[in-house]
């Protein structure tokens, strides 16, 4: 997938059409577009639509509202991922060709029933950054023909990265350059640990593409140099480094800044209605009152 490399800066906001745009991603939009700016930088907009049943053409117009209210202005024409399936297909194909790939069929009720038995036992299943119980890869034991016999037995499934073997391919240790700050204020060289998330889905049944695989395919191709995001994404940030590396795709600079929490201490949702840039506008709010609000020390 060679792409020449950019002659600037490029910053880029993907928003998903599942919901009204909330405190949260105004402030990460305002970043990205003032920090290309301050770089004389490109800034891009993303529409990250891959779950079409949840996304809505309606909350993708809602974007392009809130975001010129804002005083926003990014490049023409815009991106949408639903337009670009067969470029995630194909690399999928080409970790599958690798030999990194396993389909998997454990729905969430099977797992759940098998972290409960372990459990039961009093030693504790692993989980990953995001606490969720890491998927059981039994399936990763299994021969290519046995594979292929799950695949064509019509069962739903998911094609899943066995990080374990992805991992043991790398010639050299894998970091990425953080300029914001992780968690516990990580920065600078950070060594990524994609072990911690077990084996990602990369595509299933119902969706063609992960987040995951989707996300490092468009940076790629939109030439994006400066992944300026919300800290609740720092740890996934292990994993698109490791596919970056199996995809011989180019690394960007990564930037995890603050989050806008709620009420109850936890990142906003697009459930609380009450936080978004929509409701702020029509309570009379200026874009002005909504900037000096957010943006501080991000």
């Amino acid at each position: 997938m060679p792409v020449p490399p950019p002659a600037q800066p490029v910053f880029r906001f993907a928003p998903s059409p599942n919901g009204l745009l909330h405190l949260g991603h105004a402030l990460s939009a305002i970043i990205n577009h003032d920090m290309a700016g301050a770089r004389g930088g490109r800034f891009l907009l993303r529409i990250e639509d891959i779950d079409r049943t949840r996304c809505r053409p309606e909350f993708e117009a809602a974007i392009f509202e809130d975001l010129a209210w804002l005083g926003l202005i990014w490049e023409q024409p815009v991106r949408r991922q639903s337009d670009h399936l067969d470029l995630y297909a194909a690399a999928l194909e080409r970790l599958r060709t690798m030999g990194l790939v396993y389909p998997s069929v454990m729905t969430r009720g099977e797992i759940k029933t098998a972290v409960a038995a372990h459990e039961a036992s009093g030693q504790a299943w692993p989980r990953d950054p995001d606490g969720t119980p890491l998927y059981p890869g039994r399936e990763r034991e299994l021969t290519a023909s046995e594979q292929a016999d799950l695949v064509a037995g019509g069962r739903p499934h998911a094609w899943r990265l066995d990080v374990a073997k992805a991992v043991g391919r790398l010639a050299e240790p894998l970091l990425w350059r953080e300029t914001g700050a992780g968690p516990a204020g990580e920065t600078g060289p950070i060594a990524a640990d994609p072990r911690a998330w077990g084996d990602v889905v990369l595509s299933r049944s119902d969706a063609p593409s992960s987040y995951h695989l989707s996300v490092v395919v468009d940076d790629t191709l939109q030439g994006i140099t400066h992944v300026v995001r919300g800290r609740d994404l720092y740890h996934a940030t292990s994993i698109h480094r490791l596919l970056q590396r199996l995809l011989d795709l180019p690394e960007p600079v990564y930037h995890h800044h603050r989050l806008i929490l709620g009420p109850d201490g936890r990142k906003l949702s697009k459930s609380n209605g009450d936080t978004s840039i929509a409701a702020f506008r029509a309570a009379g709010r200026s874009p002005a009152e909504l900037r000096a609000m957010i943006v501080e020390a991000a």
